[in-house]
């Protein structure tokens, strides 16, 4: 047992109190940083894009966001060595600052942009500051979000397909060889190719082992020349052999894809003034973008309606002028027909979002939800009504209400009141559900 000299002891104590990551980096390595310190800082992250949803155009919605970490939570975390033994202490705790307290940056001198006067004393940090990415920015405002009840799987149009790792072929190109099963043919064909013989020279050694050496030197030859032709055998047997090469074997594969059609019913009506209007693109764009983003295979109708209903392209959904009186059942019946027409309901799965102030033709409402839970919801996965209004609930809101409780998988409503609103609403209507509970 070695002894380690005070010096040497003091030497190993310091080296301990390092950790070193030898985790390695992918080839774009900065970007593998970037997520760890996304990672670390997803709170600030998502403070940020929050914030930025709320106060936003519809035009800047997709851009990226400047995001603010405060000083002192970037500090890294740092290792020492403790006082060792026990100890019995007693904090006193602190009287000046408590939990959530904001305390003043230190003044300094040096002619900055910051408040008060110069100083010769103080000192402190900068707030960092970075800039989230487009596909960055979508990913955190789109976190824990879903299209719910997404069960139905059908293929459409042509069949997408995927690669699959389907076993090893003795034929391919040098970029799909196998190193581990080349190496697992070649030691099964030498110990086929070599087992008797080894398996004889084993013996041999041992009988020539057990002879004297003053007894039968003829016998010795005769065995010593048997075992030199064995290795020699044995040596030549190649250790790689063209048959011995394998090569990972790839097929396509059919993907099934969930295939899905969203409604947008906007309403454009004269009730809806230009703030709610606003108000109500600003979230349709919200769910374009989610299911862009999300949902490679999946259509979306956009219907405006007043006292028509009409189907519309994107670009006339988002920036048409057109108004008019409000009949809100003509949106629901248009739905009905397009999806009894284009969108069977055992091969789609189907979803609508509704936006009104809830002003409506009196005798309509009741009709709107007689549509709705005869003709719709037995046939969508989920459709959700959003209210834009600042004032109290409206009639097509308290028709609706009654729906929650008969379709509660597949109906929602929400109220919009102001522009801080949109995206709550929007997160409490598309966030991911709980398998579990379910």
């Amino acid at each position: 047992m070695q002894t380690l000299s005070p010096s040497r002891g003091r030497e190993v104590q310091a080296l301990m109190s390092y950790v070193i990551d030898r985790r390695e980096n992918a080839k774009h390595k900065n970007m593998v940083n970037r997520r760890r310190f996304m990672e670390r800082y997803k709170r600030h992250i998502r403070e940020a894009v929050d914030s930025a949803v709320g106060r936003r155009s519809i035009r800047d919605m997709a851009h990226g966001e400047e995001v603010v970490i405060p000083a002192g939570d970037v500090s890294e975390p740092q290792f020492s060595h403790g006082g060792g033994g026990e100890r019995t202490v007693v904090h006193p705790g602190n009287r000046r600052f408590t939990a959530g307290d904001r305390v003043a940056r230190p003044q300094g001198g040096g002619g900055g942009a910051g408040e008060g006067d110069a100083s010769d004393q103080g000192e402190g940090e900068d707030e960092f500051v970075f800039q989230l990415t487009r596909d960055e920015f979508m990913d955190v405002l789109f976190e824990g979000l879903e299209l719910p009840n997404l069960t139905k799987r059908q293929l459409k149009g042509n069949c997408t397909s995927r690669l699959e790792h389907a076993g090893f072929s003795t034929d391919g190109v040098p970029a799909k060889l196998s190193i581990s099963r080349t190496m697992k043919a070649s030691r099964m064909r030498r110990i086929a190719l070599n087992g008797k013989r080894r398996r004889e020279l084993k013996a041999l050694e041992v009988q020539l082992d057990a002879l004297a050496p003053q007894e039968d030197e003829l016998g010795r030859r005769r065995l010593q020349t048997r075992i030199d032709e064995l290795r020699s055998g044995i040596r030549k047997v190649g250790f790689l052999d063209d048959t011995d090469l394998r090569y990972n074997l790839h097929i396509q594969k059919p993907q099934p894809t969930s295939q899905a059609v969203m409604f947008c019913l906007m309403d454009v009506s004269g009730s809806m003034d230009q703030s709610v209007k606003d108000m109500a693109k600003r979230f349709y764009l919200l769910l374009y973008l989610f299911l862009e983003r999300h949902y490679e295979r999946t259509e979306i109708v956009f219907i405006r309606h007043h006292t028509i209903a009409k189907e519309v392209d994107e670009r006339e959904f988002f920036y048409s002028r057109e108004t008019g009186g409000t009949v809100v059942s003509s949106a629901l019946k248009m739905m009905r027909d397009i999806v009894a027409e284009r969108y069977a309901p055992d091969e789609w799965n189907i979803y609508a979002a509704q936006a009104s102030d809830g002003d409506n033709w009196n005798d309509d409402s009741p009709l709107c939800s007689k549509l709705l839970a005869e003709d719709i919801l037995p046939l969508v996965q989920y459709f959700a009504y959003v209210e834009i209004t600042q004032r109290d609930h409206q009639a097509l809101w308290r028709e609706y209400a009654a729906l929650e409780g008969r379709f509660p998988e597949s109906f929602a409503q929400e109220h919009i009141r102001s522009g801080d609103d949109i995206f709550p609403v929007f997160r409490s209507l598309f966030s991911r559900r709980d398998v579990g509970a379910a």
